[in-house]
C-alpha cells in the first residue's frame, strides 16, 4: 500500500530500505500516514472555509491551541467526537471506511 503512495524514487528507496518487510515499522508508518492525512484535511477544510484557528475553535467550543495540535501531523490524539464537531462546524460529515489490508489471509 505505501508503495503506491510514494511518488518519488527517494521515498520508495527509503521505505524499502528501512520499513518494508518489518511488520512493526510498517504499522508505525501507516499510523503516521493516517495522522498526517487527518491533520492535512483539517487544515485544508479550515482554510477553504476562510477561518482562522481561533474562529474554528470558537465554533466548536475549544481552544486555538487544540486546533493547532489537531493540525499537527505528529499529533496522535484525534478522537471521533472531535472530528465530528469540526466537520459539523465546517458543514461536512465524517466518513469512515474499512479497507482491506495489503496482506490477504488465506485459510
Amino acid at each position: 500500500m505505501a508503495q503506491k503512495q510514494l511518488h518519488s524514487k527517494a521515498g520508495r528507496f527509503l521505505y524499502n530500505r528501512y520499513i518494508a518487510g518489518d511488520p512493526k515499522r510498517e504499522e508505525q508508518y501507516e499510523e503516521e500516514v493516517i495522522n498526517a492525512e487527518i491533520a492535512r484535511k483539517i487544515y485544508q477544510m479550515r482554510m477553504k472555509a476562510g477561518l482562522t484557528q481561533q474562529e474554528l475553535a470558537e465554533r466548536i467550543g475549544t481552544s486555538k491551541s487544540a486546533i493547532c495540535r489537531l493540525e499537527d501531523a505528529d499529533y496522535e490524539g484525534h478522537s471521533l467526537s472531535m472530528l465530528k464537531r469540526i466537520a459539523e462546524a465546517l458543514d461536512k460529515h465524517v466518513e469512515i471506511r474499512f479497507m482491506p489490508t495489503k496482506r490477504l489471509r488465506t485459510a
